[in-house]
């Protein structure tokens, strides 16, 4: 029963009388149905719809927890001060808790604050907490290594923040997009997308043949053809992100996917609903 501490995460933290207000009208997801215990995926986007930051929101005492990269917590808790115009709310990056997760039934002390993480039901939860409430008996590697046999990408290793869409990040199978909300920012670019049915480009699970993952950000190829680039890599799986079209060519060709040289087969995961090249794969788990 696994807890690792991550300190590649940081909090941003939102209070106020106007924070589910200011929330709700710039995410992708809904804050309004936000469990109490509950860690959903959100993003904020571009006005063209891709994504700058994703994170993981759940409630606090006084307000909100947005759990994000700690490389881009400043950047977020800046832009989201320029949305916040003249709303009563109080965003800040807290640098006194540790963030955790915990999976496989993990459990820790009543002083913690637990998040169940809503994304896929095996992922397991979030904790956050002062320094030293908790300790760890796994590593941060043990955890993106669970993250990736889930087939659960994350800004930054899995996809480029500020180069891709919610759905090539698999947000809308995530539960990180509500389409019945109403108005966010990028909103309109997110929906036709949904409604026109125009992905070509999603985040798979890979399984290496040779039991070895090309490194990150490598490019992927069949026959003559560029299908797209790998990301993140742990025990002989990855995830990569493809052009589903172009994986469909190649499995019509019968040629195999390669990255570095390394041969890997593609599975869609199981959370997932949309179409795969039937022979790409069938659900990972």
């Amino acid at each position: 029963m696994p807890i690792a501490l991550l300190p590649d995460r940081a909090l941003v933290t939102l209070a106020g009388p106007d924070a589910t207000a200011l929330l709700q009208g710039v995410i992708t997801c809904n804050v309004e149905t936000l469990g109490a215990a509950e860690a959903r995926l959100g993003a904020l986007l571009t006005p063209q719809g891709k994504i700058q930051f994703d994170f993981l929101i759940s409630r606090s005492a006084d307000g909100y927890r947005l759990d994000v990269p700690a490389a881009h917590a400043a950047g977020l808790a800046k832009r989201l001060t320029l949305y916040r115009l003249r709303a009563q709310v109080e965003i800040a990056v807290d640098p006194t808790v540790a963030i955790a997760a915990a999976w496989d039934g993990a459990t820790t002390a009543a002083e913690v604050a637990v998040a169940a993480d809503s994304r896929v039901p095996d992922i397991g939860a979030r904790l956050y907490a002062a320094e030293g409430a908790f300790s760890a008996d796994a590593s941060e590697a043990d955890y993106h290594a669970h993250r990736i046999r889930l087939g659960v990408p994350e800004g930054g290793r899995d996809f480029p923040l500020g180069d891709a869409f919610p759905h090539e990040a698999l947000m809308d199978q995530l539960g990180g997009v509500d389409f019945r909300k109403g108005c966010y920012v990028g909103q309109e670019v997110v929906s036709r997308m949904q409604h026109r049915g125009t992905a070509r480009t999603r985040i798979l699970p890979a399984t290496y043949a040779e039991g070895e993952a090309a490194a990150p950000g490598s490019e992927i190829t069949a026959g003559q053809k560029v299908l797209g680039v790998t990301g993140s890599r742990a025990a002989g799986r990855g995830l990569v992100m493809l052009r589903l079209d172009r994986l469909a060519d190649a499995v019509a060709a019968g040629e195999v996917l390669r990255a570095e040289g390394r041969v890997f087969g593609v599975a869609r995961p199981a959370f997932a609903s949309f179409a795969m090249p039937g022979a790409a794969g069938s659900a990972a788990g």
